[in-house]
């Protein structure tokens, strides 16, 4: 039986771009890019998980906004549902502890990298509020 992870995910907004993280080469999934995050601990809510990881992480302190939808994908070794989150930033220096490296990304420059399969809804999501946003 494989494992089944629940996963906080936060789509840092700043001046018009989100922040992108790619994944160290000993991490799962190497070298893909994905939105900074982490497990949600026995007892823990997500939004909870998502200000924990992000001061370990990125050692910084966040708002929470809007959640969107979560989305699951099954890996070959693991299925994942993610948890994402809107939020900005309201304290500390982004800071890489465990990534390879961050990008702050135009919304439409998002397809350009190499996301983990897992946050492709998450961009389709994301994207399409946005669109429906700047129309209204």
């Amino acid at each position: 039986m494989k494992r089944h992870l629940h996963v906080a995910c936060a789509l840092i907004e700043k001046e018009g771009t989100v922040l992108a993280a790619q994944r160290s080469t000993t991490m799962t999934l190497p070298l893909k890019w994905e939105f900074p995050g982490g497990k949600i601990e026995v007892g823990e809510t997500a939004e909870e998980c998502l200000t924990r990881e992000l001061r370990e992480e990125l050692g910084v302190s966040i708002f929470i906004g809007s959640a969107l939808s979560p989305a699951t994908h099954s890996y070959p070794e693991f299925t994942v549902t993610l948890y994402p989150f809107t939020c900005r930033l309201t304290g500390g220096t982004v800071t890489m502890h465990e990534h390879h490296a961050l990008k702050w990304l135009e919304p439409q420059q998002m397809p350009e990298l190499d996301w983990a399969a897992a946050d492709l809804p998450v961009i389709r999501e994301y994207m399409a509020v946005i669109a429906e946003n700047a129309t209204l």
